[in-house]
């Protein structure tokens, strides 16, 4: 079996952090905490469970991650938000790779819990994250939104695990919404620096296409009124997002 390091970024995640934490019992050979000054019990409940806790300002989630990261004692990484739970299936999974493993890195799928209802279509499942990694051979890559860990090398070896990651994602609309206008902003400002814009087109028809082929194409009708809800929810993300991209691109401001 692996020696591996939970590694775990928060801000105020005192309502999700104890079931995170306690579903690495039996894998984790240490857990580090890196928090964002949190105002609630998040501390508290890290240190319930023996876990290193550190705190940092927050300067972005790859960053975040690097830092974590950079902080254990062992090699092999397992990185979890804190809204995040390994199910059994899983956890025998990690247990049963050996430590001469020639893969770097492990992507494990993930199912998310929304407003109470799991959702395994609208392209939500299985969703597959990288997340367990051997960190001499890659980094998260430094972006401000959808970030990942990158292998240093395409020939190093990827594979898939068995069981899936729990995510308890929206407890509510309302919560989705909000997390919509952060990322739209975010991935409207990193292209905004990378020089990006947004055409007339891909603000009127990918909000159209996004629906058609979540709802349609990729079955979100099968998960019922909240399939339809993330599906539509999605079509807007698509077009808040382009309609600030091409803001930022035509006035030059951030």
């Amino acid at each position: 079996m692996l020696s591996i390091s939970v590694v775990v970024i928060t801000y105020n995640e005192e309502k999700n952090l104890a079931r995170c934490l306690a579903s690495v019992a039996g894998i984790a050979d240490e857990v580090i905490v890196v928090d964002s000054f949190s105002t609630d019990s998040t501390q508290e409940i890290a240190a319930s469970f023996g876990a290193r806790f550190v705190t940092r300002a927050f300067d972005g989630y790859a960053k975040q991650k690097n830092f974590a990261t950079g902080l254990a004692k062992n090699d092999w990484i397992l990185s979890l938000d804190a809204d995040e739970e390994l199910t059994a299936e899983l956890k025998h999974s990690i247990q049963a790779i050996n430590d001469d493993t020639s893969t770097v890195l492990f992507r494990i799928p993930r199912l998310t819990n929304y407003c109470g209802k799991w959702i395994k279509h609208c392209g939500w499942y299985p969703d597959l994250q990288g997340r367990l990694y051997n960190r001499k051979s890659g980094a998260w890559e430094e972006k401000m939104v959808h970030e990942f860990w990158k292998p240093s090398k395409e020939s190093f070896g990827v594979s898939v695990l068995r069981g899936d990651l729990l995510h308890y994602s929206f407890s509510s609309i309302g919560e989705h919404m909000k997390k919509i206008e952060k990322y739209t902003e975010l991935a409207a400002v990193d292209a905004q620096r990378r020089g990006r814009t947004a055409s007339v087109l891909k603000v009127i028809f990918s909000p159209v296409w996004h629906f058609i082929s979540e709802y349609f194409f990729k079955l979100g009708f099968l998960d019922g009124y909240y399939g339809f809800v993330i599906c539509r929810l999605s079509a807007y993300s698509a077009f808040a997002k382009y309609a600030k991209i091409r803001q930022y691109a035509s006035s030059g401001n951030l």
